[in-house]
């Protein structure tokens, strides 16, 4: 083996210096600048020296760790392999590859792939798991397929944590399982964890103050989405195959736009809410997130029959006839989407050749607004209590919003809910003999670091997309039909699907439809 020249031994271990001391700047000025910089690890692919730096800023430091091994390769006069083995001082190994060219009499790394060591589990996806942690029965419809569950849902023998620590250690064991959690067992599913939520289910950014924030699956460096975004990374990292998922203001359909999942918003009030810790009892439903359509079908099929639940809020009902294929866009929405997104979809639009039409569902501010209303009065009704005994416990986000539902008023309530009557109606009229298509969100995943008014403005944008099916206690399915470009490369959008009450069953098969039509495969 040659012997590695003492310039770029030099620049390696000033490299490994800067790892192990989180030595932003020194880690930027190691990378070669440009766009055509790459590193990749489990996580996926990062390209370009500004979005390496970027994913790096919120990935925090490396555990001590000595480098036992370094293979060289020379690849050309002024090109190295370098491929290195570190031993972590806590136990386990890691191996990094990196290409080094000398550019302007410098070693700098052009790219790079970080094996870690292994990780018993990731804390910030999941907060117990096991192989699995709950087995269900054996045979079913649902056999072989593992579910990540939302730390919401009461499972016998275990606390609720609802993503804050303070709430897990004054929880008790819960003495039965929620329905939605027996009703995936019953069918042959087991259970592989209880994964994170954002607290209190208060957020659609997927991050959480406590224990970091869940990779996303599908756009390294970018935020989950949430409140789901446990269970949604879970899915979208091949951990489980189904996330059972809660939805007030589209808690199961952002992440499933930003990971490029299907997801299910039910019917409010279909699935029994039954051993599930409420944020608004007047929005909150239950969902599913799946890597695929065949997935989500079979999950829907069993849960939303008479055989598969056990509770007689859980019907197969109006689900088994066909919707109509006939497609409206509410104008607004579309208007409420970014310039590439709206792009994407109406390419989809016209290559898919629907039968659409374009219809105005009204202000979206006039949805949003009272829907926060409301929903902020029944969060502080449902947790006041407990976050006056537990000052301080929440991260500054939810703190915020909590600050802000704790000052609505019993006037201010029944307006909001005055308010959104006529909103409810209406839109249960459009879907009478249609269905409503729209983007699942006004733009792809932001980045990790996003932050302050530019991640506010998102949000917003955000949930004046998702709350009129909210209001209206619709049926709302993603399908991951859109591809935008984004800082952090191309990313998934969602395309969503609202159908009259009670349809869910039929808005998954028309679903699967849809998704046959434009990517050329079959249909389940």
């Amino acid at each position: 083996m040659s012997e590695i020249p003492a310039d770029l031994r030099a620049a390696f271990d000033a490299y490994e210096a800067a790892i192990l001391a989180n030595d932003l700047d020194a880690l930027d000025a190691a990378f070669a600048p440009g766009a055509e910089t790459i590193r990749g690890d489990g996580a996926g692919l990062l390209v370009g020296h500004d979005t390496i730096s970027a994913f790096r800023g919120v990935r925090g430091g490396v555990p001590p760790r000595t480098i036992e091994r370094i293979e060289y390769r020379p690849l050309a006069g002024d090109v190295a392999l370098l491929v290195s083995v570190s031993r972590f001082h806590g136990g386990g190994t890691g191996l990094q590859t990196q290409v080094w060219e000398r550019l302007d009499g410098r070693w700098l790394i052009t790219a790079a792939h970080v094996t870690p060591r292994a990780q018993a589990l990731d804390r910030s996806v999941w907060r117990s798991v096991g192989d699995p942690l709950f087995q269900g029965v054996w045979e079913g419809p649902l056999e072989g397929l593992t579910v990540a569950v939302k730390d919401l849902f009461a499972i016998k023998g275990y606390r609720i944590g609802a993503g804050n620590p303070t709430y897990l250690d004054s929880a008790r064991a819960e003495t039965t399982t929620a329905p939605a959690v027996a009703d995936l067992l019953r069918g042959g599913a087991s259970l592989r964890g209880i994964a994170r939520t954002d607290e209190f289910a208060y957020s659609i950014a997927g991050d959480n103050a406590h224990y970091g924030t869940p990779p996303n699956g599908a756009l390294p460096g970018a935020l989950p989405g949430g409140s789901s975004s446990g269970p949604a990374t879970a899915v979208a990292t091949g951990q489980a195959d189904i996330g059972l998922a809660t939805d007030t203001a589209g808690s199961v359909r952002v992440p499933a736009s930003y990971q490029g999942l299907w997801g299910l918003r039910t019917t409010h009030g279909l699935v029994p809410r039954q051993g599930l810790l409420p944020l608004a009892q007047s929005f909150d439903t239950v969902g599913w997130l799946t890597r695929d359509g065949a997935t989500l079908q079979r999950v829907a099929d069993w849960c939303l029959s008479y055989d598969g639940s056990d509770s007689t809020e859980s019907v197969f009902g109006e689900s088994g006839a066909d919707l109509p294929w006939r497609f409206v866009i509410p104008a607004e929405a579309l208007d409420a989407a970014d310039a590439a997104t709206r792009a994407a979809f109406g390419a989809f639009v016209a290559a898919s050749a629907l039968p659409v039409e374009t219809a105005s569902i009204g202000d979206l501010d006039d949805y949003l607004v009272p829907f926060r209303t409301v929903q902020g009065a029944e969060a502080w009704r449902n947790n006041g209590d407990w976050l006056r005994a537990h000052p301080g416990a929440t991260g500054p986000a939810v703190a915020d919003r909590f600050r802000a539902a704790a000052a609505v008023t019993a006037a201010d309530e029944a307006a909001a809910r005055a308010a959104l009557a006529p909103l409810r109606a209406r839109l249960t009229d459009l879907v009478t003999d249609a269905v409503l298509i729209l983007p699942t969100a006004p733009g792809p995943a932001p980045a990790r670091t996003a932050g302050g008014e530019g991640i506010d403005a998102v949000r917003q944008a955000t949930l004046r997309l998702t709350t009129p099916a909210a209001v209206a206690g619709l049926p709302a399915l993603s399908v991951p039909l859109l591809t935008v470009t984004s800082p952090l490369g191309p990313a998934p959008v969602g395309v969503c699907l609202i159908a009259r009450a009670g349809t869910d069953i039929a808005l998954v098969r028309q679903g699967l439809a849809l998704h046959a039509l434009v990517t050329g495969t079959e249909a389940p």
